[in-house]
Order: structure tokens, then C-alpha cells, then sequence
């Protein structure tokens, strides 16, 4: 029985919703989409859904040009206590997803559980996670060609997609398992809708964030810590952290940004003896929560938990986050 033969079996309704993380990015829409069309062929209606906003132009633009329809929960018709929901591209605990009306029966997710996550046996009739692998994409793309489901061109286009991104062009955190399901996409993708994709990756808006975070670098040895400025969006924090990845002087980068009930935060590293999301969540205990993969983690920190600082507190919150990563970088 293959993985998708078995997810099946946990599914009892006729209609399902598949709900990504917060401000999704390529990735969780590919993936979300993916498993849609999955369910489709075997007779199950889904609804995609997230929380906060589709808040990149690359993001928006495959939604538009692959024609996927994906919904804001707070937007989504009643939904009830005992509607199913399949997690995608994240875990029922995680920061950066909310625990939104129904039954998180299902989690397919390539992301490290964290210790804010109850463990995945006891919450989930089924769950496909696989730490080791760079995109849930490929987890996704796996399905169809473990079961012979034929896969059309918008659906390989939009799995490509999210693979390069979430491997950063397959340079990034990618596996053989990754590398294999690529090369099969891409060979039934259309290469003209990816081209038009990954050449409308900024807006002129991001350079104001790209800037704040330059003015506000500060590098100590190998470890660089730069603001964001404040409200940056999700994605773009992710894409400012691997910007300063490349300097020649850094191997560990982290980037942040201050918002109206916290601070979000992007970390990378290219350091084999520092492991991102280990640092991360060793250096946000008792403060706020952090995690993820070995070259790439994230994190949040609540002002609730920083005594009394807030929005317009920056330089002291500053201050906080360097002490706490280079305490744990030492």
C-alpha cells in the first residue's frame, strides 16, 4: 500500500479542507493544490484555505496563472466541529499556523516537528513527514507517480515552482528525493510559465526592505543580524536572510522584523556545526518559539514574553536577539 493508498483510508467525508501555513508561499500552494487534485481523481472534494495573506507577487501570480482557488479562512462559509482538515507544509502547534474550526485528521509536512507540536502519532490519523526532504512538493509529486495518476502540465508547472523556491533552485536543503521528483516534473512542466514566475520575484517595495535590512547589518565573526523593518512580509524575510547569506564574510544569517504583537524572525546558515533550526529553538526558549531544518529555520517571539517592550522598542529588542543567537553560537 503506498502512502496516498493509506491517507485515503483516514478520510470519511465526502469534502475536505486542506489548509496551509500562514502567508503561504510557493511551496505550501503547490502543495496544497497538488493534493487537491490528488483527492479529485479519487472522488473527494477539498478547499484550500490559510491564514493572514497571499503576500508576495511571485505567489499571487502562480495562483493566477494556474488558476488555483484558495481561500482566507476568516472568509470560508461555517465550517464545523467535525469538518476534516489535512495539514499541508506545516504542524498543528507551529507558530506559523492557526488552529483553525474542525479535525486535523491529516499532516503531510517536510519540516522538523518542534516541541510545540504534540507528537504526530497521537495527533493525526495519518501523517507523511519527512524532515529530510527540502520541499513538501516533492512529497506531493511522489504521490502521483507512486500511484499512476496521470499529472497535466499546470499541475507539474506549479510543483516545479514550488520545489526551485523552497530549495532555492535545488541549492538549498535538497535531496536525492527532491532532485528525483524535480527532474520528473520538470519534464512535464511548462517552462515559459516558470520562466515568467521566477522574473517577477521582487517589487519595488521590496527594496525599501532590502535597504532597512543593509543599514542595520551588524556582523560579529561569521554571524550577521540585520531589522527587516517593521511589517515586513513573511516571504520577504525568508528572501532578505538568504540575501545576506551570500555575503562572503557570513555563514549564519538572521533577519527579523518587528509587527503589531511580535517579532518575526528568518534564519539561515551555511555553517555544517550550527544547525539552524537548533539554534533557533534553543535561542527563543522561555521567550518565544523557533525551529526548522539545519540550513534554513524560522521564529517568533511574543512582546508578551520581552517585559514590557514592544513595537517601538527595537534597538533594546535588538539587542535581545543577538545576545540570545551569539549565546548559543559561542
Amino acid at each position: 500500500m503506498t502512502r496516498f493508498e493509506e491517507l485515503l483510508k483516514h478520510i470519511t467525508h465526502d469534502h475536505v479542507y486542506i489548509q496551509t501555513h500562514n502567508f503561504p508561499d510557493p511551496d505550501a500552494i503547490a502543495s496544497a493544490y497538488g493534493l487537491q487534485q490528488l483527492l479529485k481523481s479519487r472522488g473527494i472534494i477539498s478547499t484550500l484555505c490559510y491564514s493572514g495573506k497571499i503576500d508576495r507577487h511571485s505567489t499571487s501570480r502562480m495562483i493566477q496563472l494556474a488558476d488555483i482557488e484558495i481561500q482566507n479562512i476568516d472568509k470560508l462559509p461555517s465550517v464545523t466541529d467535525d469538518a476534516e482538515i489535512i495539514l499541508v507544509d506545516s504542524q498543528k502547534g507551529n507558530s506559523n499556523i492557526i488552529n483553525m474550526t474542525g479535525d486535523e485528521i491529516i499532516c503531510i509536512d517536510h519540516h522538523p516537528t518542534s516541541n510545540r507540536c504534540v507528537s504526530p502519532t497521537l495527533e493525526y490519523r495519518f501523517h507523511d513527514i519527512r524532515p529530510d526532504v527540502g520541499a513538501c512538493a516533492s512529497i506531493i509529486a511522489s504521490y502521483f507517480f507512486e500511484n499512476n495518476i496521470p499529472m497535466d502540465k499546470n499541475i507539474a508547472t506549479v510543483l516545479c515552482f514550488g520545489i526551485k523556491i523552497d530549495t532555492k533552485g535545488l541549492s538549498r536543503g535538497v535531496s536525492d528525493f527532491d532532485m528525483d521528483m524535480f527532474y520528473r516534473v520538470f519534464k512535464l512542466a511548462d517552462q515559459n510559465v516558470i520562466h515568467k514566475l521566477e522574473n517577477s520575484t521582487l517589487e519595488f517595495s521590496d527594496l525599501k526592505v532590502y535597504s532597512a535590512a543593509i543599514n542595520s547589518i551588524q556582523v560579529y565573526g561569521a554571524i550577521s543580524f540585520a531589522n527587516a523593518g517593521f511589517n515586513c512580509p513573511e516571504a520577504l524575510i525568508a528572501s532578505v536572510s538568504d540575501f545576506m547569506l551570500q555575503l562572503k564574510e557570513v555563514d549564519f544569517s538572521v533577519v527579523y522584523t518587528l509587527r503589531d504583537s511580535g517579532v518575526k524572525l528568518s534564519i539561515r546558515s551555511e555553517d555544517s556545526l550550527h544547525d539552524a533550526g537548533v539554534i533557533a529553538g534553543r535561542a527563543l526558549t522561555g521567550i518565544g518559539s523557533g525551529g526548522g531544518h539545519a540550513s534554513m529555520a524560522g521564529g517568533y517571539i511574543p512582546y508578551e514574553y520581552l517585559n514590557g517592550l514592544g513595537k517601538n522598542d527595537s534597538e533594546e529588542i535588538s539587542s535581545i536577539i543577538r545576545e540570545r543567537f551569539l549565546a548559543q553560537l559561542s
